[in-house]
């Protein structure tokens, strides 16, 4: 099986645009948690958001070719371009039929859905823009990055709700190891903090209502007194080549994507199976993917919502999947900071994992100030620290009972 070596990352986040911006703030434990400000909060139970703010992809991307894109597209397309300058990736040298695009999205372009229905009743179908499906389709996001830079290979769109980047990065992996290709783009990137958006995930009881006047505080996984996630937006992308191939051209190898795993719980459309065994059991298959023992890991980057429901539950899954070491391992949720960034969390966390490593740091859960009775592990509360990092796993679980685990190691020869 062919090695796969993470060579680029880039980063669109309520804690930054750039990965150096985003990792200072996540270091120093700084909430990108505000208010909501996208659209009038008044008539929203929920009026608070990890918004990407003061954003311009024209500092990217041309700006005629970012007015033909959705917010998704826009925050893809700019963290690809981050992370294919800092692999040092130039196009015309890289085989275009043996590279590829494969992204995670779990909603596509809501606003661009919402301003086409506006018009549609308000104007008559004559008037709905010509560029409305193209922009709301999620599959959009990875066909902007394969245009740009010219790569044939597979492009596509995983839609696994909140596993959707850890899915697409899983896929990408497959990709190169089976030989298909050498070179993937690949991660998670979301854009859902509309109307629609947020009046959807409120109507199911999903998101923080209590923490309105102090939305810093309001995304508090493993807590007590946590009462839903914090939507929000932004992309996580990352280059991944075949280790020979990184080799052959000099590239700076950053780490290794050695295992995923990926399950269903077939239990709930929106609730995880009550005994974890779903994510148990992604987290083992990535352990046995990458050939590892769950001792090897140092960290888990956790999905840890914020969600009376999630929490425990993958608390449990991982004292299934990882026995004694559970209580030893490093566990925490960086949700707590970003806030749930939906389809892009994946790309973001293993970005996390990847920079983890590199720093020999673990990032903090900010805001576990009395952990939930039945979240008994070493969540790394409110301060980050100094640790050995040489393998991450980072779980993402997703709505209809979806669970992707990838597992990110140090790279060694």
């Amino acid at each position: 099986m062919r090695r796969v070596v993470i060579t680029g990352t880039g980063a669109v986040t309520p804690l930054g645009h750039t990965v150096d911006e985003f990792w200072g703030n996540i270091k120093a434990g700084k909430s990108g948690i505000g208010p909501l400000t996208r659209l009038d909060p008044t008539e929203y139970a929920s009026k608070i958001a990890g918004e990407v703010r003061e954003f311009n992809p024209g500092d990217f991307i041309d700006k005629k070719d970012a007015r033909k894109m959705a917010l998704f597209s826009q925050y893809a397309v700019v963290a690809a371009v981050q992370a294919m300058q800092q692999a040092g990736l130039e196009a015309e040298k890289v085989d275009s039929e043996r590279a590829g695009v494969i992204l995670g999205n779990g909603i596509g372009g809501f606003e661009i859905i919402e301003e086409g229905h506006r018009t549609l009743f308000d104007k008559g179908p004559r008037r709905v823009p010509p560029m409305t499906i193209p922009k709301i389709i999620s599959n959009e996001g990875p066909g902007h990055i394969a245009i740009k830079y010219g790569f044939h290979g597979p492009c596509y769109t995983v839609v696994t709700a909140c596993a959707s980047g850890t899915d697409a990065i899983g896929q990408a992996m497959r990709a190169i190891q089976y030989g298909q290709t050498d070179v993937m783009v690949t991660g998670g990137t979301e854009g859902c903090i509309t109307g629609l958006g947020v009046s959807g995930f409120t109507a199911l009881k999903a998101l923080s209502t209590q923490y309105n006047e102090t939305p810093e505080i309001a995304s508090r996984p493993f807590d007590k007194s946590r009462d839903g996630f914090v939507i929000a937006e932004g992309a996580g992308i990352l280059v991944l080549e075949e280790l020979e191939h990184a080799k052959s051209r000099g590239a700076h190898i950053l780490a290794e994507v050695a295992g995923y795993g990926t399950t269903c719980d077939a239990y709930h459309l929106t609730a995880p199976d009550p005994e974890g065994n779903g994510a148990a059991r992604a987290m083992k298959m990535a352990l046995k993917d990458a050939g590892m023992q769950p001792g090897d890991i140092d960290y888990i980057n956790a999905h840890g919502t914020s969600t009376p429901t999630n929490d425990p539950i993958e608390t449990a899954a991982i004292k299934t999947a990882f026995g004694d070491h559970a209580y030893k391992v490093k566990v925490s949720s960086t949700k707590s900071m970003t806030g749930h960034m939906v389809g892009a969390a994946g790309g973001v966390e293993a970005i996390v994992g990847v920079l983890a490593i590199r720093d020999n740091f673990i990032p903090a859960t900010i805001n576990l100030d009395e952990p939930d009775e039945k979240c008994d592990l070493d969540y790394v509360p409110n301060k980050g620290i100094e640790a050995e990092v040489r393998a991450v796993i980072s779980n993402s679980l997703g709505f209809g009972g979806h669970n992707g685990v990838i597992l990110i190691k140090e790279y060694s020869e």
